[in-house]
C-alpha cells in the first residue's frame, strides 16, 4: 500500500517488465571513462555512486553497437569482449537496489574515427554526399544506407540489446536523438531520401521503427525498452509536430518509455542543454579535432542563452498531451520544485544529468530534505571534462581518477 505522505516522485513505477524504486533516472551523459573502448572500473564506480545516491535507474551512455558505430575511440562497445566488465558494472548498481540501463547507439556519420580505425570507406547515414562532421575527421563523404545496410544495422542493434540483457542490464535505451544514426533518419536536416525511408515524418520513422520493433521482439519481455529522442531539431529541421508524431509512432510500436530530449549535437547544442557554452570550454580541450569542432559549432550557436529550470517543459507538454505512453521529462531539473512540477504535469519519471554529475547523492538528499535545490550552476563546463583523462565530472569538485579509467571493470582488485 502506498504511503499517502510520500511524494509521488519517490514511489515505485513500472516501466515495461521492470519495477523502479522511484521516478528518478540518471540520464545518459557521455562519461568519457571508456578509454580505448574498455568498460572501466572508473565507469562502473561512477554508476555505482549514482545508484547509492538514490536514483532508480542509471543509464550508461553511448554503448556502441559495433566498433564502427562509435563516435570516439574511447567509447564502449556492447560486444562479447565487454560482457564480463559490463556485468561487473551492473552488479555494482544492483548492489544498491537500483536498475541499470544501456544506451545503445550507432554514430552514423557523426564519427571522429579516422581512416585507420573505421572499417568502412565512408561512414553510414540516411543520405549520402558531403559529411559536415567529416570536416573534423577528414571523412568528407558519407554513404547513403541501402536496404541491405539497414537490415545488417538492425541486426547490430538487436545483438547489442541481447548482449546488454545477458550482461545484467534491466533496460536498454535506443538513442534516436542528437544527430546519431537513428536521428539522422528522423531529422529532415539529415534525411534527404525520396524512397520509402525519406520524405514525410512517417517515412523518416520507418527505419527507426524497424529497429525498435526487432529489439522489442528480442528482449522486450525481459528488459524495459526505452527510446530517447529529440522533440525538435532546434530552430531548423524537425518541429514539435514531428516530435509528437514520433511519440505516437513509438507508442504504437510498444516502447515502454520515452525520454524526451531536444536538439542536435552539431546544429543546435543550446537547444539540448538550455544554455550557452562558455568560450573557455574550447581552451580546456586538448584534442585538436574536438576543439576545432567546438569552434565551428560556436559560429552558429546562439549567444547568451540563459538557463532556466525545466526549460523543455513547454515542448514536453505537447508530447504529453499526445500519448498515454510512459514519458520521462528531461531538461534542467535542479530542485524539488522542478521535480514536483514535472510529476504534476503528468510525466511518469524525471531524468537528471548535470545535477547528478555535480552530486551523485542528490536524490537521497532531496528525499531526506537535506537540500531542496542542486548547487549545479548549469555552466556546461562538465561537458568538456569528458575529453580529459579523468572523464566527466563537475569542475567544482574532484576530477575523476584517470588510472581507474584504464582498468577493466571486471579485473581483480
Amino acid at each position: 500500500m502506498q504511503d499517502n505522505t510520500t511524494p509521488l516522485s519517490f514511489t515505485p513505477v513500472k516501466i515495461g517488465p521492470i519495477l523502479l524504486r522511484n521516478r528518478f533516472i540518471k540520464s545518459a551523459t557521455n562519461e568519457g571513462m571508456a578509454k580505448k573502448a574498455i568498460v572501466s572500473k572508473g565507469l562502473a564506480q561512477f554508476h555505482e555512486r549514482i545508484a547509492a545516491g538514490g536514483a532508480a535507474l542509471s543509464t550508461v551512455a553511448y554503448c556502441a553497437t559495433s566498433p564502427d558505430g562509435r563516435t570516439f575511440v574511447d567509447q564502449a562497445v556492447l560486444d562479447d569482449a565487454s560482457a564480463a566488465d559490463f556485468r561487473a558494472l551492473t552488479d555494482g548498481v544492483h548492489k544498491h537496489g537500483a536498475a541499470a540501463s544501456a544506451q545503445i547507439t550507432h554514430a552514423g556519420s557523426f564519427t571522429f574515427l579516422d581512416h585507420a580505425t573505421l572499417r568502412t570507406s565512408r561512414p553510414l547515414s540516411s543520405s549520402g554526399g558531403f559529411n559536415k562532421v567529416g570536416v573534423m575527421s577528414r571523412r568528407w563523404l558519407k554513404k547513403k544506407m541501402t536496404v541491405t545496410d539497414m537490415e545488417a544495422m538492425t541486426a547490430e542493434f538487436v545483438g547489442a540489446a541481447v548482449r546488454a540483457r545477458e550482461a545484467g542490464f534491466d533496460a536498454v535505451e535506443l538513442h534516436m536523438g542528437h544527430g546519431y544514426l537513428l536521428s539522422q533518419f528522423l531529422s529532415k536536416i539529415y534525411n534527404k531520401r525520396w524512397d520509402a525511408y525519406g520524405g514525410s515524418i512517417e517515412k523518416r520513422l520507418k527505419f527507426p521503427r524497424e529497429v525498435l520493433g526487432r529489439v522489442l521482439d528480442a528482449v522486450g519481455k525481459d528488459v524495459a525498452v526505452v527510446v530517447k529522442y529529440s522533440m525538435t531539431d532546434g530552430d531548423k529541421g524537425n518541429s514539435i509536430e514531428d516530435g509528437v508524431a514520433i511519440a505516437r509512432a513509438i507508442a504504437a510500436d510498444g516502447a515502454h518509455l520515452a525520454v524526451l530530449s531536444n536538439g542536435l549535437n552539431v546544429e543546435s547544442i543550446t537547444a539540448m542543454f538550455g544554455s550557452s557554452f562558455p568560450q573557455s570550454n574550447r581552451g580546456t580541450v586538448n584534442n585538436p579535432i574536438i576543439a576545432l569542432g567546438m569552434w565551428i559549432q560556436s559560429l552558429s550557436e546562439p549567444k547568451n542563452v540563459v538557463f532556466r529550470e525545466n526549460y523543455l517543459r513547454e515542448l514536453a507538454l505537447r508530447v504529453r498531451a499526445s500519448t498515454d505512453m510512459p514519458l520521462a521529462y528531461l531538461g534542467g531539473i535542479q530542485s524539488i520544485e522542478g521535480v514536483e512540477q514535472a510529476i504534476a504535469d503528468g510525466f511518469d519519471c524525471v531524468a537528471l544529468g548535470r545535477a547528478l554529475v555535480h552530486d551523485p547523492e542528490f536524490v537521497n538528499k532531496l528525499k531526506s530534505g537535506e537540500v531542496r535545490k542542486s548547487a549545479c550552476t548549469a555552466c556546461n563546463r562538465c561537458v568538456t571534462m569528458m575529453y580529459t583523462p579523468g572523464g566527466t565530472s563537475c569542475v567544482e569538485g574532484k576530477p575523476g581518477d584517470a588510472k581507474l579509467n584504464t582498468i577493466r571493470a571486471g579485473a581483480a582488485a
